[in-house]
């Protein structure tokens, strides 16, 4: 085996101290061929000048009977020298006189074995790496002290064994096949994992990265180191390996494995993996929850995510002290009622689960402590079917009780103020919640809580609004004298309100008063100015104020709200006894006349500055239409869109107002039906007066 591993020369010296014989191994060490050097005197040919002396001496004493251990130089067959270790015995020559046998190593190899051994050594006693040494027959040959630790077996213990009898409770037949492998390809494999337990910690699963390269005789070819006559003569003089020997040369002699353990890195992974899912998640939560503002849609998107991604059923319960707040009768504390559900199929059998169901939390419950404490609840067997008392729903406790395996209640909290709960389900034949499941459920509910809230205050402030605009809004044009009236209040959104409104009013000597405005913005406080600026005009009517005084009126009004609000308003007085209509702008849009003849214009005096702004300038038109005009006044999302300006609108408008003559309600219909082509854009008020005879 030493000299597979440690290229040995051997050669011969006869009592002449002619070379008599002559190895591979001297020959691919010094480059000389056997039939070149047989018979030479080997002084001059391999003892360099300044050494003769020495080398002369060290003959004779070995001629003598003693044996010459030393570092000398011999010459190459190239001229340069080679430190060599040498080992000079006697040997008898051919003819039976003294004669010496020289056994040399290369100086550099015997180095850089001390040097490997030595490196081996110290991977073997101080690496913090787990290695071991296999056979062939995949035996272990020796195991370093970290090895051992993660086996839990001793080192001698490993001798003559194989992994599958050392440590049977990781994947070992697998890691055996691998070896046999590498054996067989002679290549290495890196970081196959080793998955299991060990007598070093028979409780937890370690995971182990796992790495093998095949030792292969990578020496001399066949016959180094013998005498010519073991070898072909002509083989190669550079020591390469004999291709046949295998696709990397030489014989496998064994494997070195190593071992590091990584349990923690890897369950480090898993943990950033887990956070990365999570996060993934939340953000798809955060654009699939509260993509509108309504309170029962936004509540089916909070389950339509839950499940199945993270549950099996999940249901949302509000209270109905927060659903209802000005309801006397839903100020019962613990009452909750089902918005939205899901559930696995076959369905619930019962409509209890159903949406719109209200139920009392049973005093003393989870639920019960849940809308106390406003904190999330693991729920167990016996804590599900007790919401549901009573013989009527036995039926559905045995459903809840043998389906369901896990379950959990989260609070819905926003702004300090517990709205309800998330209930979510798990089948029993899916994993029950883990510390992590709950962590990344109770993280979507807390923020679906405050879309619900969002939806939910929006609701309650929609709802006051539209009653307030109701309120404030006529819901039938009265009978007046002269004219014949229609009108149309078109919200651009169901959910929202704006501050456009339109109003009649009866005035002295028969006279009529119409009003249109258009309050900039939207919500409550565009609706709450609007019904003050009716009012206002409504009052202001009954003093008989002209309009140019009327608008300077409403404009100190809409002052004193602040400076940040303003409104267009046009106020007109019918006058049947002239057949005329007396007109002022505050900032609004041209009235449209269309004559008994059917010609359509628009008026074209000054629109006057708007109402808030306090510069007063308002103009009043006098305007003689005869029986059977039509004067109609609008607001500007009726003419104006993203893809339509003013002047365009306002030429639409004169098209359908081009046939006029039919009945006012079919001219009002075909006039929105041309210019409201898709969804409108902003809130619409259109008024037509028609004068009589």
């Amino acid at each position: 085996m030493l000299r597979e591993l440690l290229p040995i020369a051997l050669w011969r010296e006869d009592a002449e101290g002619r070379i008599v014989e002559w190895s591979l191994a001297a020959q691919d060490l010094l480059g000389h061929r056997p039939e070149h050097v047989l018979g030479v005197p080997a002084s001059p040919l391999l003892v360099p000048d300044a050494n003769r002396e020495l080398a002369e001496r060290l003959t004779r004493r070995v001629q003598a009977g003693e044996t010459m251990v030393g570092t000398l130089p011999v010459r190459h067959r190239d001229g340069h020298t080679v430190p060599m270790e040498m080992w000079i015995v006697p040997a008898a020559d051919p003819t039976g006189r003294p004669g010496a046998m020289l056994i040399a190593v290369e100086t550099s190899e015997v180095l850089r074995m001390r040097e490997n051994l030595a490196a081996m050594e110290s991977l073997f006693t101080q690496s913090p790496i787990g290695l071991a040494l296999l056979g062939p027959d995949l035996r272990f040959l020796r195991v370093n002290d970290a090895l051992a630790r993660m086996n839990g077996v001793t080192a001698a213990e490993h001798v003559g064994r194989r992994l599958t009898e050392v440590v049977p409770g990781v994947n070992a037949v697998a890691l055996e096949h691998l070896m046999r492998q590498v054996l067989a390809t002679r290549e290495p494999v890196v970081d196959a994992r080793r998955v299991g337990r060990t007598p070093a910690d028979p409780d937890r699963d370690h995971i182990w990265s796992c790495s093998y390269a095949p030792l292969i005789d990578r020496g001399a070819r066949p016959g180094t180191g013998a005498f010519p006559g073991t070898a072909p003569s002509d083989g190669p003089l550079d020591g390469s390996a004999d291709p046949a020997a295998g696709r990397s040369g030489g014989r496998p002699l064994g494997i070195i494995a190593s071992l590091v353990d990584i349990t923690e890195s890897q369950e480090a992974h898993i943990e950033v993996e887990r956070a990365r899912h999570r996060f993934a998640l939340l953000a798809e939560a955060g654009a699939r929850i509260g993509t509108t503002l309504d309170l029962r849609q936004t509540a089916e998107e909070v389950v339509r995510f839950l499940v199945p991604q993270l549950c099996d059923s999940a249901d949302v319960q509000m209270l109905e002290a927060v659903l209802e707040p000005d309801d006397p009768a839903a100020s019962s504390r613990g009452v909750l009622r089902r918005i939205a559900a899901v559930f696995p199929e076959p369905v619930p059998p019962s409509p209890l689960l159903g949406p719109g169901q209200t139920f009392q939390l049973p005093a003393g419950s989870a639920y019960e402590r849940l809308v106390l404490d406003g904190r999330p609840t693991f729920l167990g067997d016996a804590d599900i079917p007790v919401l549901f008392p009573g013989k009527a729903a036995e039926s559905l406790r045995d459903y809840l009780s043998t389906r369901f395996g896990s379950a959990r209640t989260v609070p819905l909290v926003a702004r300090g103020q517990v709205l309800g709960a998330v209930t979510v389900t798990r089948l029993r034949t899916r994993e029950p919640f883990d510390d992590q499941d709950a962590v990344l459920i109770d993280e979507v509910v807390a923020r679906a809580a405050l879309n619900i809230d969002n939806a939910r205050l929006y609701t309650t402030q929609r709802a006051a609004a539209l009653a307030l605009q109701r309120s404030l809004t006529n819901s039938e044009l009265p009978a007046v004298t002269g004219l014949e009236l229609t009108g149309r209040y078109l919200p651009a959104s169901a959910h929202d309100v704006g501050g456009d409104w339109f109003d009649v009013i009866a005035l002295p000597g028969g006279r009529t008063g119409l009003v249109i405005g258009d309050v900039m913005g939207h919500g409550i406080h565009a609706a709450a100015v609007m019904g003050q600026l009716r009012t206002a005009v409504r009052t202001l009517a009954r003093h008989d104020i002209p309009p140019a005084e009327m608008l300077r009126s409403l404009d100190a009004v809409v002052a004193d709200l602040g400076e940040d609000t303003m409104a267009t308003c046009l106020y007109a007085v019918h006058s049947p006894a002239t057949e005329s209509w007396t007109i002022a702008r505050a900032g609004h849009l041209p009235p449209a006349v269309v004559t008994p003849g059917g010609e359509v214009s628009f008026l074209r005096s000054p629109p006057g500055t708007p109402l808030g702004t306090g510069a007063h300038a308002f103009g009043t038109e006098e305007l003689l239409l005869p029986p059977g005009g039509l004067l109609v006044l609008y607001t500007d999302g009726l003419i104006e869109a993203r893809d339509r300006d003013l002047d365009e609108g306002m030429r639409q408008l004169g098209l359908a107002l081009g046939r006029a003559d039919g009945p006012l309600e079919e001219v009002c219909d075909g006039v929105l039906a041309r210019l409201l082509v898709g969804p409108a854009q902003d809130d619409v008020a259109l008024v037509l007066a028609r004068t009589t005879a």
